[in-house]
């Protein structure tokens, strides 16, 4: 896949290979799209902050916009591209939406 096929700020339903190269699903939060990856936020497993490159996504199952008052926001300092040269997985949490946080 490419980036045009997708959005920040949307949850994705897809399914992607892994490490090993095993096929997974996965529930996404899609924060920014970079270069050649996209830095998500697993929605249905261990809530860690990922580059995912866009060649490891075979099929977007499912996507929907999310709205401005429940997006998830995260400083801007962290998403940049140069954070994510050598990082793939990152623990960090996110201001939850009708929270106050």
């Amino acid at each position: 896949m490419i980036r045009n096929d997708f959005k920040e700020h949307s949850r994705i339903t897809v399914t992607w290979k892994d490490k090993e190269g095993k096929l997974r699903p996965g529930n996404f939060y899609v924060y920014a799209l970079l270069k050649d990856a996209m830095i998500v936020r697993a929605t249905d497993k261990d809530g860690l902050l990922r580059k995912l490159p866009y060649t490891d996504v075979l099929r977007v199952v499912k996507f929907k916009d999310v709205a401005p008052q429940d997006r998830y926001m995260i400083p801007d300092e962290i998403l940049k591209e140069s954070n994510w040269k050598d990082t793939d997985v990152m623990m960090r949490y996110s201001s939850s939406p009708h929270r106050g946080k």
